[in-house]
């Protein structure tokens, strides 16, 4: 049974999920048309037999999606979605799906004992690539914390007017454009489908995991669009596509159960930074606007003081149970890392680390990566109005190579307001990884697909990943 604490903590955070969903105006959902229907995976999945009962423990769901409004065209020119065209679902025998993974003959009761109430769905929940019994509600109805469909964009100058400069923004860049996604929106989101220098991405926040992901949205020459499941998995967000109702994990972007389970997102490199950096850095560059279509306290925190590193994580259990989880002990729980994978060698650098050195090299899978670090961005899970919170600083994590050479790095001053250089031209290099002055002046390093996230989270998805200590 939950203690007293525990409860009031569940109620405080409801409430606050809760007061997310609050309706739109009733517009019908958009959708997006694969480029090619040829290009769809194999299925688009039956509807699974919904359980006769649910567990008690698990809060029921809405009997239906939330509707998304209609909003205007990004700044970027996109494709008009359209309805996808149905595919042919897979047959009821089928053993694997177009992923190889095999068909759970026992999936009914294994979502029955694990409290998940499918009537909602047309997820193909024959296939999963984890056990059922370690998903669990987060409290809202699917779509509940209502993602955003072709977000609209504004430039520098009209954010400048409703963003702080210390606020954390997630900062996107592909071919050539650039676009910051203010996390006081993200918050209240979590999904923003957008297509950006000709790219469909999923730029997508887990506020309780305080994990920004970026992601591909075309897999396997079909472009797919995300929603929020209301679902959570070690306490991080469970997204849902709209084309075959798959369940996606946001942290790792495996797909975790549907037609598509066993496949793979593509991510794409982002940062969380100042929204100075990023505006000093593009001033060009576009905004995800907070004219959304929904009514948000937009730049109001509802996880005000969910981030202080010593608290437990909300809502992450031991599988089929509520009984909290045990979090890796190398760090406390929600002590920031800058985390990567690469070959399989997944390496964490807790920020408390970073702050002290600035710039830190290191090896990950055979490849040589280098690590920047700067103050100026506060937390966007701290104070109740984001621009108050601490300053827990931003990350960077590159390729050290640019202008034919290899590049060895090293802080020129003192750690709160030295400056990052290169040993072998002098050149000085900024957050984002452009070098502003020096040789190198306009070069810009290659980013590598590093996120920032809470320690626990990290480790319960990466249990083996290694932890970087300073020398």
């Amino acid at each position: 049974m939950l203690n007293a604490p525990r409860n009031a903590l569940f109620l405080t955070v409801a409430a606050l999920l809760l007061a997310a969903c609050a309706a739109p105006d009733p517009t019908p959902t958009p959708t997006v048309t694969p480029k090619s229907a040829s290009h769809l995976p194999t299925p688009t999945p039956t509807s699974a037999p919904a359980p006769t009962s649910t567990a008690t423990a698990t809060p029921s769901r809405a009997p239906a999606a939330t509707p998304a409004p209609s909003l205007s065209p990004t700044l970027a020119a996109t494709p008009t979605p359209t309805s996808p065209p149905a595919a042919t679902p897979l047959p009821p025998g089928a053993e694997r799906n177009a992923y190889g993974v095999r068909a759970d003959p026992n999936y009914e009761e294994e979502l029955l004992e694990a409290g998940i109430s499918t009537r909602v769905w047309k997820t193909d929940f024959r296939f999963h690539t984890v056990p059922y019994d370690e998903i669990f509600s987060g409290g809202v109805p699917r779509d509940g914390i209502p993602p955003l469909y072709e977000p609209r964009a504004v430039s520098i100058a009209e954010a400048d007017e409703w963003v702080e400069d210390v606020e954390p923004v997630v900062a996107l860049e592909l071919n050539g454009e650039a676009r910051a996604y203010p996390l006081q929106v993200l918050t209240w989101h979590e999904i923003a489908n957008d297509n950006l220098g000709g790219v469909p991405v999923a730029v997508t926040f887990c506020p309780l995991c305080n994990s920004a992901v970026v992601f591909d949205r075309m897999l396997d020459g079909a472009v797919y669009e995300f929603g929020v499941s209301g679902n959570l998995r070690n306490s991080d967000l469970v997204m849902w596509d709209r084309q075959t109702e798959s369940w996606h994990q946001q942290l790792t972007g495996a797909v975790v159960a549907g037609a598509l389970a066993g496949a793979q997102l593509d991510f794409i490199p982002a940062q969380i930074v100042s929204w100075d950096a990023f505006k000093s850095a593009h001033p060009d560059g576009g905004v995800l606007s907070k004219d959304t279509g929904y009514a948000r306290d937009y730049g109001r925190n509802p996880y005000a003081g969910y981030d202080r590193a010593d608290n437990p994580p909300f809502l992450f259990f031991e599988p089929g149970s509520r009984t909290r989880a045990e979090t890796d002990p190398r760090l406390l729980p929600k002590e920031r890392v800058a985390a990567l994978e690469i070959n399989g060698d997944a390496v964490a650098f807790p920020y408390s680390a970073l702050r002290r050195e600035r710039v830190v090299s290191h090896e990950v899978g055979g490849e040589e990566i280098v690590v920047f670090y700067e103050l100026g961005a506060v937390s966007a899970l701290g104070a109740g109005r984001i621009a108050e919170a601490d300053d827990v600083g931003a990350t960077g994590v590159f390729r050290p190579a640019a202008g034919g050479q290899q590049l060895t790095f090293r802080l020129e001053g003192g750690p709160e307001t030295g400056v990052i250089v290169d040993n072998e031209t002098g050149s000085e290099w900024s957050i984002l990884g452009a070098a502003t002055a020096g040789p190198l002046a306009g070069t810009q390093l290659e980013r590598v697909a590093a996120y920032d996230h809470f320690w626990f989270a990290w480790a319960a998805f990466k249990p083996q990943t290694r932890l970087y200590a300073s020398p």
